[in-house]
Formats: C-alpha cells, structure tokens, sequence
C-alpha cells in the first residue's frame, strides 16, 4: 500500500475516534448481547493487561472504560457504540487468566466468551492485548487457539510498551510476530502501544478505519 493510502487511513482514523462513543451496556449471558450490526471490533487480553485504559486512550475518553487495578473487573461483555455511519461496537472482553473472582463465575464468562467467538457475525476482528514487558504466555497461546479454530481474525497489540527501551520494544516485537507466523487467523502486523502516553494510539485507530474500509468493500461484491 502507498504512501498516501497509509496517511489516508490514518485520517480516517483520526476521524473514525473523534465521534461520539457511549456505552451500550453489558451481557453476561448469551441471550443479553445487543443484536448485531454490521461493524464490530472486540478487545481480549489476560486479566490487568490494560483493555480498560487502551478503550479509554483509543476513544480519547477517559472514564468510558472502568479501569482497576484488581485481576477480573471486567465480569462481562461490555458493548460501547462509536455513533455516525457506519456505527462501529466496541467490546470490552472478560480477561482471561487469573482473576479475583469465584471459579463458578470465571468459568461462566468463558462459556460466555465461547459462545460470542462462535456466534457473532458481524464480529470483524478481536485485538489481543498482550504485556509488552512479559509477551505471549501459554494463557495468551490458548486465546489464540480459541481463535484460529472459531475462525475469527485477530490481531495481538502490545500494550505498555512505554516501560520498555527501544531495543526492548523491537525484540519483543520480533519474537511476537515470528511466534504468529504460522497462526491461519492472526494478522501479521503486531502494534506498539501505551495508553500512558499515547504509543501506537494513531497506529491502530488508523488499522481500525482500514479493517472497516476493507470490510465494507468485501460486504459490496
């Protein structure tokens, strides 16, 4: 892709997260998701890894996501909605691994996870969010398993990447693509972010307004 198409996408992105975002609300059950519409993005990670404070960062919105410091705050799929045309739902995913919740109800939410990755139509990609300063673990690896066999795209962003060096950050980016490779459903790209000091944030706004831009031309033919 030229140059220009990638200032463009970025644009476009730039333009795509300076509407309007609310917060739908929240399913913990299969029969509570909000119906489908024709443009959704989901976000994953292991539990504390930041989706709170990336939605947040993303959607220049600092309350929009709750954020916490304790494992599991995120006891459901929360839907928030970028308003305009086309609308674009934003899931904020339960994390996986460790949480401070009873096991009855973590195992609830993976049910619930399960069930959404197998079911969700309109569910164009699902961004991994994975500790730049740790990266991939075999909890993440599991994810990614769910992933590839629902045949759902995803894509993995590294998130406070700002607590590593330069030379950190390349590694640690090398070694996650290499590790995707082989994966059928992973996007090849890997991002950079920190919703500390806004890292990557233009990054992936702009592959968010490309993935729709793409989508739309697929839904056209």
């Amino acid at each position: 892709m030229n140059d220009r198409a990638e200032i463009d996408f970025v644009d476009a992105g730039r333009k795509l997260f300076a509407r309007e975002c609310s917060f739908v609300g929240p399913a913990t059950e299969p029969e509570l998701l909000p119906p489908q519409g024709p443009h959704e993005i989901a976000f994953a990670g292991r539990s504390n890894v930041g989706k709170s404070s990336l939605i947040n960062a993303l959607t220049n919105r600092k309350g929009l996501a709750k954020t916490s410091r304790t494992p599991g705050r995120t006891q459901a799929l929360n839907f928030f909605a970028l308003q305009g045309e086309p609308t674009l739902h934003i899931v904020d995913m339960p994390g996986y691994g460790y949480a401070a919740a009873p096991k009855d109800m973590v195992e609830n939410w993976t049910r619930l996870i399960q069930d959404y990755l197998r079911g969700r139509a309109g569910l164009n990609r699902v961004f991994v969010l994975v500790d730049a300063r740790h990266g991939l673990k075999p909890v993440d690896f599991e994810m990614l398993d769910r992933l590839d066999q629902a045949a759902v795209s995803y894509q993995v962003v590294l998130t406070k990447s700002d607590c590593l060096r330069p030379s950190e950050r390349a590694a640690r980016l090398g070694e996650t693509e290499a590790a995707l490779a082989k994966r059928p459903a992973a996007f090849p790209q890997v991002l950079l972010t920190s919703a500390t000091d806004g890292l990557g944030m233009e990054e992936l706004r702009a592959a968010i307004a490309r993935l729709l831009a793409e989508t739309r031309q697929q839904g056209a033919h």
